[in-house]
């Protein structure tokens, strides 16, 4: 089931957790629900490489995010991700607009599975992962006094 309960979201927080990366490299939620999301990463010149391509390094922060948050996509705001291990394959430079989109395949009480694409709006295959995470319920924040 594709919802996004955060179609509202300031820049810089994704799905329900603040993420400064995210303003920065114009990353935002499209969906989330269940064991799937949908990430896009607006084109900025800033992130492209010497051919004008988005820049794999950007890819691959695109990645973590989307698999990250397919992770906690069964809870989004009561739980943080850490990535213990990441596995990418660029298949095909992409330009312009990039969707990430990402499932969750084993969630563990603490460590966790995801597998994701990111397309380039025409559906050119630019990139495939994979990962591991660790779930961690998110603290309450403490108040400053």
């Amino acid at each position: 089931m594709e919802t996004n309960a955060f179609a509202d979201e300031p820049p810089g927080v994704l799905f329900g957790l603040p993420m400064r990366m995210a303003q920065t490299m114009a990353i935002s939620g499209e969906a989330i629900g269940g064991d799937f999301v949908r990430l896009r990463m607006r084109h900025q010149e800033d992130y492209t490489n010497s051919r004008g391509d988005v820049h794999g390094g950007a890819i691959a922060s695109l990645l973590d995010c989307a698999l990250s948050a397919a992770v906690r996509a069964h809870d989004p705001a009561n739980f943080g991700v850490a990535t213990i291990d990441l596995t990418l394959h660029f298949l095909s430079a992409g330009g312009g607009d990039l969707i990430a989109s990402a499932r969750c395949e084993r969630r563990g009480r603490s460590i966790s599975f995801a597998r994701g694409e990111v397309h380039t709006e025409d559906g050119t295959l630019v990139a495939m992962a994979s990962g591991t995470f660790k779930l961690m319920a998110r603290q309450p924040a403490t108040p400053t006094v």
